[in-house]
């Protein structure tokens, strides 16, 4: 018996109905206990950058429906490629689909923003303690394209004055897998420096000019860890929680930004979320003199049209939990900022429509 396509967005519009309001995340369907959704498990795969608030979610759904959701932090390339080949029920990136692959899958996909985040560059130079160090666009271009190599470099010295900068080469530090965080960056780069954007360009995967490769934001944040002297770039609480110092990034105003939960947010405050979207933005070099200009939304993968409805509406039951204000109050404790509300809204709007 052939089991009948199930739009995700006619789920989705019941869902919120019945979940409108409640400050608190809501159970699935059936109540909260474990046996209420029926020892039932799904499978996603993809970035690393938000697998540590995934984790927490997952968990913590998991208590309250009894739906398990195995996750594996493979990099937003293989999220994307598992996601195409349908061997998991969604997929996970912090970069977003092209039109070429969102062909491969025949235009079945949906981006729901989960989270916002920052890419931060981290780096490893005991004798500056936790200092942190300032860069702009221009001079982090020219560090990945192997043109800047010492720390005592001019261009480095004149961004932090009074800082004594040790004369030790720099040791590239980037990732060797397809990534959402490497999509971040390069945008990032792209953004600012013509000559990166020419030679190198953005994407989840790229041929890097030099340094060493390291697998996932945890591979890069080892090399940075054990290699004295080394510079990478990964997700703000990898560097927190090894204890890595990281950089102020000047913006497209001129101005140094620690990244924080009120600088991500501050990047996605002039977002252009229209109809024709998708949800897939950039919000790297936003405008604004509070923005830091390394951030991101991190997105799900999901199937427009699926048809294994119990599958669909699993799925759909976790967005909707995920998008409840309790929920993204968990993004805050691991220094991911909160969708803001309007970008709630419209995700709710536009899955119900």
């Amino acid at each position: 018996m052939s089991i009948r396509s199930v739009s995700f967005a006619a789920l989705c519009c019941t869902a919120a109905v019945a979940c409108g309001g409640s400050d608190r995340p809501a159970q699935s369907e059936g109540g909260g206990s474990p046996a209420a959704g029926g020892g039932a498990t799904l499978t996603g795969a993809g970035a690393t950058f938000p697998n540590p608030i995934y984790t927490k979610w997952f968990d913590a759904y998991a208590d309250s429906t009894g739906v398990r959701i195995n996750y594996q932090s493979i990099g937003s390339g293989g999220g994307i490629r598992q996601f195409t080949e349908g061997t998991v029920d969604f997929g996970a990136t912090d970069g977003p689909m092209t039109d070429e692959q969102i062909k491969a899958v025949n235009g079945n996909v949906l981006h729901v923003p989960t989270v916002l985040g920052a890419v931060v560059v981290t780096y490893n130079l005991p004798a500056l303690g936790s200092t942190a160090l300032k860069f702009d666009g221009t001079t982090l271009a020219d560090i990945f394209l192997g043109r800047v190599t010492k720390w005592n470099d001019r261009r480095i010295a004149a961004l932090n004055p009074g800082v004594k900068l040790p004369d030790q080469d720099i040791i590239v530090v980037h990732r060797s897998d397809g990534s959402g965080t490497s999509f971040i960056f390069t945008d990032y780069l792209s953004k600012v420096s013509p000559e990166w954007k020419k030679k190198v360009g953005s994407a989840t995967s790229v041929e890097w000019p030099v340094g060493l490769g390291g697998k996932g934001n945890e591979g890069v944040t080892q090399q940075v860890k054990q290699s004295d002297g080394a510079l990478g770039y990964v997700e703000l609480i990898y560097a927190i929680s090894n204890k890595l110092p990281y950089a102020h990034v000047k913006n497209s105003a001129g101005q140094f930004i620690e990244p924080n939960l009120k600088s991500v947010s501050a990047a996605a405050a002039g977002a252009d979320l229209g109809p024709e979207t998708d949800f897939r933005v950039s919000i790297t070099n936003a405008k604004g003199p509070a923005a830091y200009p390394i951030s991101s939304f991190t997105w799900l993968l999901v199937r427009r049209e699926n048809p294994d409805s119990g599958e669909a509406r699993q799925i759909q039951n976790f967005v909707t939990w995920m998008l409840q204000p309790a929920a993204q109050r968990m993004a805050a404790d691991l220094h991911y900022a909160p969708l803001p509300v309007p970008v709630i809204e419209l995700v709710q709007k536009r899955i119900a429509g």
